[in-house]
């Protein structure tokens, strides 16, 4: 079962479209979503989640229509950001308005949460750090049982060592192979810690989609001199040169025996970069 089913979507704007999105994220596994900032990222989520109007295709979410199952659906989706709302009020007051919208709400495991997080319920969101801030938010998503959960660039502005933290807690989430995780992000070394899935957007376009591994090895990143850039240069996705020649992507099956050009794995940094840049180039 696919925890999200995106077909043929398509949103327009004066000056961007969101170009017949097909997207499927598996059910308990953690799906990484990428591409630079104007890549569509944040208007894939608005659109799956009902926020902005789609003008066309069709979403299933947990094996249900959206547009048909809305309210029920969403009961079950646990949505974080890197933007906190009410800053200067308390993490109880604000828990006391929010569960009231979740008859399955767990007094219980919320509390738990608040234990295992070491979260004060009287202190102010505003005295809380970026990183508790959002070990909150996933409290609340997690207190309502929620089997999705949706992360819009939740990582970003946070240190490298409560990213680390939280990157750890998505993958202790999906352990019981109940819980989904679509998360947004243009921090990819995060994804290549937890993300088992990865989807890439450019300008509005799905590039690829499809497990993190695949996606890799699909790719590869060559350096070499200026002699071995003209053998190779109509077979790249895009090249920059340096002091010693050169260095870029090609796609795995575009490498030749006879190429005499150093070839490794490349990161999703690296593809990445190497993609969003035209095809041919020089970055």
């Amino acid at each position: 079962m696919n925890s999200i089913e995106i077909k043929n979507l398509t949103k327009s704007y004066k000056t961007f479209t969101l170009n017949n999105i097909n997207l499927s994220v598996p059910k308990g596994y953690i799906m990484g979503f990428i591409g630079e900032n104007g890549a569509g990222k944040t208007t894939t989520i608005k659109t799956l989640l009902n926020i902005a109007k789609r003008d066309q295709g069709e979403v299933t979410i947990l094996g249900r229509d959206l547009d048909s199952n809305e309210l029920d659906i969403k009961s079950k989706i646990g949505y974080v950001s890197g933007d906190m709302f009410y800053p200067k009020k308390s993490i109880k007051e604000i828990t006391k308005v929010y569960k009231r919208f979740y008859t399955q709400w767990d007094e219980s495991l919320y509390q738990s949460y608040l234990v295992k997080f070491k979260l004060d319920p009287n202190k102010k969101i505003h005295e809380l750090s970026k990183g508790m801030q959002l070990k909150y938010l996933i409290t609340l998503s997690l207190s309502h049982h929620a089997e999705l959960l949706i992360l819009d660039e939740p990582t970003s502005g946070l240190d490298p060592v409560a990213r680390d933290n939280l990157l750890e807690l998505f993958q202790t989430i999906i352990e019981d192979e109940e819980t989904t995780i679509f998360f947004s992000t243009h921090i990819t070394s995060d994804l290549e810690k937890c993300a088992d899935y990865i989807t890439f957007i450019k300008d509005g376009n799905i590039i690829e989609s499809c497990s993190k591994d695949d996606l890799i090895d699909a790719y590869r990143y060559v350096s070499g001199s200026e002699k071995e850039l003209e053998i190779m240069k109509d077979r790249l996705i895009s090249f920059k040169t340096n002091a010693f020649g050169f260095n870029g992507l090609i796609k795995t099956n575009n490498v030749v025996k006879s190429d005499t050009a150093k070839i490794g794995q490349p990161t999703l940094d690296e593809i990445m970069i190497f993609h969003t840049a035209q095809e041919g180039v020089i970055l």
